[in-house]
């Protein structure tokens, strides 16, 4: 593969020697660049965090909405009443049957 001299040299320039320590200017742009990223990351976790906190607003509000009429029913009759906790045996008559 063939690649131009001239472009790799470019990108040489901006790369430390070996054994050499970064230049002030060096330094510079890796700070500006790192705190770059680190606001944009920023910026897209708030926008995430906004997203998320909205559906869940949204399917919180949905789900009282729709519960409104069973907490409604609940507050008419509450559970205070004699509950009886069990098995129901019906025994059914029928016609041809004698009665005991």
């Amino acid at each position: 593969m063939h690649t131009d001299k001239r472009r790799k040299d470019f990108f040489q320039q901006f790369s430390p020697k070996p054994g050499q320590p970064r230049s002030l200017l060096q330094k510079i742009v890796t700070f500006a660049v790192a705190a770059g990223v680190f606001a944009l990351a920023l910026m897209f976790s708030v926008v995430v965090f906004a997203l998320v906190l909205t559906v869940g607003v949204v399917a919180w509000g949905y789900l009282w909405w729709k519960s409104r009429d069973l907490r409604r029913k609940m507050r008419e009759n509450p559970p205070g009443g004699l509950v009886i906790e069990g098995e129901v045996i019906r025994e059914v008559k029928t016609r041809d049957e004698p009665e005991r």
